[in-house]
């Protein structure tokens, strides 16, 4: 019994650190986002979100334990985006050179949006989600990368949240969409 404690104290001591995770709010943008280290944020001067519309737009990002984990928040208030072309658009940025394993519809809170899964040729894989609410693309990403862990992908991909103010959806199409499935189910 005594040589299991000693076994079981050695790889606690010899175990890498643990990532305190930590949840960054983005008020102005209308979300949170967890993240395993304080995010590094960039500037895209030229965002291209929907074919033939480029916009401003910045990401947060961190790499750690062989893994990427980005938002990319594309500001298309000034563009009249369309929402459709706008999310094609992002799903065939991410999934280029890679193949789609997972598309599926995909809602947090009142945001409706697509949720995937890509692999690459490298092994890689990212677990991506893209939304389009209040005039703006929002893009999450998180690549395990070989020896990466699936605990952290997982984690900061389920971490986004929105602000509940935050909707793509008018209070008209909502109840459109409950009439169409309560017809459905008659």
């Amino acid at each position: 019994m005594r040589k299991y404690a000693y076994i079981l104290a050695a790889l606690l001591i010899g175990s890498p650190a643990a990532a305190e995770w930590k949840e960054y709010a983005y008020v102005a943008e209308g979300f949170a986002v967890a993240f395993p280290a304080e995010p590094q944020y960039d500037e895209i001067a030229n965002f291209e979100a929907a074919p033939g519309k480029v916009v401003p737009a910045h990401s947060y990002s961190v790499r750690f334990n062989n893994g990427l984990f980005k938002i990319t928040v594309a500001d298309g208030r000034d563009a009249n985006l369309p929402e459709d072309q706008t999310v094609q658009q992002a799903i065939r940025r991410m999934s280029a050179g890679g193949q789609i394993k997972i598309d599926f519809p995909h809602r947090i809170y009142r945001i409706y949006g697509r949720q995937m899964s890509i692999a690459k040729p490298d092994n890689s894989i990212t677990t991506a989600a893209v939304f389009f609410a209040n005039d703006r693309l929002y893009q999450i990403e998180s690549t395990r990368f070989p020896g990466g862990s699936d605990t952290d992908l997982l984690q900061f991909q389920q971490s986004l949240t929105f602000d509940r103010n935050v909707a793509n959806r008018t209070k008209a199409q909502m109840d459109a969409i409950r009439a169409e499935i309560g017809r459905a189910h008659v």
